[in-house]
């Protein structure tokens, strides 16, 4: 790129947890950002699970070159041992952090494509030479062409929720069923929510850390509203690894999501199905049957809430030249440290610009999309993949390249293979692949514009 190119902002996509963080270090960096959110305000996506307490606490949640940016401002972090609900991390730490970037956050932007100013994905000529020219759909309907040095997408996975159907697919009948299929946990402390599964038969289907939480959820509810009970129906087997780490785990509030989950229906609250992969979604009256692809059905259920995944939505990027992983749609060099065909740990080593770059240079994706299909993705880990993408952009190549990152097992650590099979025994492993060490140099260096 030329001088003139490399004065344009960075455009970071999405004013979530790791979007800001972004921000915060292009500006340590000298390096102007311009965040577009879609939504109307800091960490949309967050304040949509406000009810939903972390497992990771405060001092593990608030990136570092943003707490040294909203220091003048007289902002004090809350106490570092203490669990924020997603409602609190957006109204303590997000929203102060965007207001202090003030005008370099735009909100009500939906970002529709980034391309090559001039260049589709099939032009080579010059292509590096040209900037990104960034379509936002405004509020009011109104369209803006932008343009930009670097793409940094931290848009997330939020608004992309996998559906039920074992397969990836909506199962036959989910779509005429979704006035009574949720893919969110549900808020039960809103009494308009807690009546809709009150006394009624609910299918929580999923193995991670939201199934969990809505089963511990409907627990309690089934200890206070007579009649109320729970499915719980998973793709795979129950082995020394379904519930977790458990005290094991290394972020303490991850653990006992397990062992709430464990405590559930080893106390009849829930009912355990396994070895379920959903085909088929059948209404009887007012109830709804689920049907296996190996035919078995389950009794009928008032409510379904399918907590299978989430993916992230390229479609806006369709111009660019993304190198993503054939399975989990994740950056290429990335995709082998967090695939759970694998390993299931919770847990990767610590990466960066090297492992989240394409060949079309300088755009990012970052956060939890860049782990495009695979679960368990930790704020800490988005926080050091921003502040290694802005080392490269400022040209730092030995703070982009050397990543220092110590993350927390799960205390699940089995071997290759695992992911979703239905008869799968846990193998055990002494440390294995959830062993990182705490400072790390990775890969060739990253090419960065202007470098």
């Amino acid at each position: 790129m030329n001088a003139s190119t490399t004065a344009l902002p960075v455009v970071v996509i999405g004013a979530g947890p790791v979007g800001l963080a972004a921000a915060a270090h292009l500006v340590e960096r000298g390096i102007e950002p311009l965040v577009l959110e879609a939504g109307s305000s800091a960490g949309s996506a967050v304040r949509e699970w406000s009810h939903v307490r972390l497992f990771s606490t405060w001092s593990e949640v608030v990136d570092p070159a943003a707490e040294k940016l909203l220091a003048p401002t007289g902002w004090t972090a809350p106490d570092g041992g203490s669990y924020p609900t997603g409602g609190d991390w957006a109204e303590q730490y997000l929203q102060p952090l965007a207001d202090v970037l003030g005008d370099r956050v735009r909100y009500g932007a939906t970002v529709t494509g980034v391309s090559r100013l001039g260049r589709d994905r099939v032009v080579d000529v010059d292509r590096e030479a040209q900037p990104f020219t960034v379509h936002v759909t405004l509020a009011d309907g109104s369209e803006e062409r932008l343009t930009a040095r670097a793409v940094v997408d931290a848009s997330g996975t939020w608004s992309t929720p996998s559906p039920l159907g074992g397969d990836g697919l909506p199962a036959l009948g989910e779509r005429a069923a979704a006035g009574r299929i949720s893919y969110r946990v549900p808020d039960l402390k809103d009494p308009a929510v807690r009546a809709r599964y009150a006394g009624g038969r609910t299918a929580v289907i999923g193995s991670g850390a939201s199934a969990f939480t809505a089963l511990a959820y409907l627990a309690e509810l089934v200890k206070a509203e007579p009649g109320t009970h729970a499915v719980w129906i998973l793709r795979r087997g129950i082995s020394g690894s379904t519930f977790g780490g458990g005290e094991a785990d290394q972020l303490p509030a991850r653990g006992a999501l397990g062992l709430a989950a464990k405590a559930a229906v080893e106390a009849g609250h829930a009912d355990a199905v396994t070895g379920f992969r959903t085909t088929a979604v059948e209404r009887t009256g007012e109830q709804l049957v689920l049907v296996a692809e190996d035919g078995r059905r389950l009794d009928p259920v008032d409510e379904v809430i399918a907590l299978t995944g989430f993916r992230p939505d390229l479609s806006f990027l369709d111009e660019l030249r993304l190198g993503l992983d054939e399975r989990l749609q994740a950056p290429t060099e990335l995709a082998p440290l967090i695939d759970p065909n694998q390993h299931s740990c919770g847990t990767v080593y610590p990466h960066g610009v090297t492992e989240l770059s394409h060949p079309e240079q300088d755009v990012y994706l970052v956060g939890m999309k860049s782990y495009g299909r695979a679960p368990t993705f930790l704020a800490m880990t988005g926080y050091e993949q921003v502040r290694s993408i802005a080392a490269a952009l400022a040209c730092d190549r030995e703070a982009a390249e050397r990543v220092e990152l110590t993350l927390p097992e799960t205390g699940v650590c089995g071997g290759a293979g695992l992911f979703d099979e239905p008869g799968a025994v846990e193998e055990e492993s002494g440390g294995g692949c959830c062993a990182a060490p705490a400072t790390l140099t990775i890969g060739a260096p990253a090419r960065s514009g202007g470098c």
